[in-house]
């Protein structure tokens, strides 16, 4: 019995491990193409990952952001705000575009194959 119980608790952990990386693994994805639409705060980000069930804390979001920046698929604009100092909005670049294009294009691909395997 204490075995089973293991087991359970160990298929769990795994479970939520592998929903958790199928989730970052689409991240960049997500946060590219909600920015595409309209240059946006992060805790905004944030508030439109969830209301579209993707989980995602700042912690997550911030060095997700940093990457992209360092490697010119967004950039950022300072703008004033009415409750303290100004803020970061960030923005998608040229370079970005092209990057979600192919995302979007390799998502598609994905999403094709997964549900060839799931009928």
């Amino acid at each position: 019995m204490h075995s089973t119980i293991y087991s359970i608790e160990y298929s769990n952990m795994n479970l939520d491990n592998t929903k958790a990386q199928m989730r970052k693994g689409l991240l960049e994805l997500c946060v590219l193409s909600i920015i595409e639409k309209i240059e946006m705060y992060p805790s905004d980000i944030i508030q439109k990952l969830k209301s579209s069930k993707m989980i995602v804390v700042e912690g997550t979001l911030y060095p997700l952001l940093n990457r992209l920046l360092k490697s010119e698929l967004v950039s950022y604009n300072w703008k004033e705000s009415n409750s303290g100092p100004p803020r970061k909005y960030y923005v998608i670049t040229a370079e970005g575009k092209a990057a979600l294009k192919e995302l979007k294009s390799t998502w598609k691909d994905m999403e094709a194959a997964v549900n060839n395997s799931l009928n």
